[in-house]
């Protein structure tokens, strides 16, 4: 006789049926990272339902190994030989004011920045999550190059100031602070179209392009407004405010579109399960997120830097003025 709620041996039996094909799609799944959908259609539709349920919550492991790659290594390692020797040279030549320590602090920042980006489990984890790969952006593009420049001073830039001053007259409308808005929002829009973000993902030789174009990019934008040599095209009153506002409500408008964009852009993500707790539409959304967040924080922290410059500028002038002025 049956116990109260067992089934039918018919039903127990087509049941352990259901659950065998249920295993084994999700052992396919599991192998490929995708069910067969050959076999799905021959499933009932609720054991469909638990199959795609299953496979959308289940844990993905994550590989978080290290990127030693030897070119990355040894031009990181150039950086901060060549920048080094050139610190200590303007430091013994003009003191403190000169180089001074936090300078050095400033650059051995953006390399390490790099490394982390570039070397650290960041790299490899942006190839399987979008926010992380979001994270490698924000720090070659913003964080790296602003430490970077903060390393510099004119004392440091003394050897290559006249040839800095030859280029930027040749490349004539490209060295305008306008050209280095367009260059940065350029590239970060350029390079979430869907079709680039997948190729970089997929190439190694665009993934490279894809580095040295935020490299190249963040550089020029940061140095119209942090370079330590004045330049004929220099922003000059509530210029740097709109330099500033104009590039990060672009940028930020770009993280907002995809933290709510109705449906996953990357193909490269399309995983069936959760890594770090999040499904690939989830992670997007996260990436979006953090791209407008960083947006909205590094403007503000930079507008505040700049305003503090501004003042101290102002005031070294007065005492120029007051040294040098004639008596009235």
């Amino acid at each position: 006789m049956l116990r109260p709620g067992e089934p039918a041996p018919p039903a127990r039996l087509e049941h352990a049926r259901g659950a065998a094909r249920h295993r084994a799609i999700f052992a396919r799944t599991s192998r490929n990272g995708s069910a067969d959908v050959s076999h799905t259609g021959t499933m009932p539709p609720a054991s469909a339902r638990l199959t795609a349920r299953a496979s959308q919550s289940r844990a993905l492991s994550v590989d978080s190994s290290w990127t030693f790659a030897p070119i990355v290594l040894l031009a990181l390692a150039g950086y901060l030989g060549v920048y080094v020797a050139r610190w200590r040279s303007a430091r013994s030549e003009g003191g403190a004011r000169a180089a001074g320590g936090w300078r050095l602090a400033a650059w051995c920042g953006g390399v390490v920045t790099l490394f982390v980006a570039l070397i650290s489990p960041v790299d490899r984890l942006g190839e399987q999550l979008a926010s992380m790969h979001m994270v490698q952006h924000l720090l070659v593009a913003d964080v790296a190059a602003i430490l970077l420049t903060l390393g510099l001073t004119r004392h440091i830039l003394r050897p290559a100031t006249r040839r800095i001053h030859r280029i930027e007259r040749a490349a004539g409308p490209f060295a305008s602070p306008w050209f280095g808005v367009v260059a940065y929002v350029g590239a970060m829009w350029l390079w979430h179209v869907p079709a680039l973000y997948d190729a970089a993902l997929e190439h190694a030789f665009v993934h490279t392009l894809e580095h040295l174009s935020f490299g190249a990019a963040g550089l020029l934008y940061w140095w119209h407004l942090l370079s330590p040599i004045r330049s004929r095209l220099r922003l000059g009153g509530m210029g740097p405010v709109a330099y500033m506002a104009s590039t990060k409500i672009l940028v930020g408008l770009l993280g907002i579109l995809l933290a709510f964009a109705p449906e996953l852009l990357y193909d490269a993500y399309d995983h069936p399960g959760k890594l770090w707790g999040m499904t690939a539409e989830t992670d997007q959304q996260v990436a979006g997120l953090i791209m407008a967040l960083e947006q909205s924080i590094v403007m503000g922290i930079a507008l505040a830097w700049l305003f503090a410059r501004m003042l101290s500028e102002s005031e070294e002038e007065e005492r120029r003025a007051e040294r040098y002025g004639s008596p009235t």
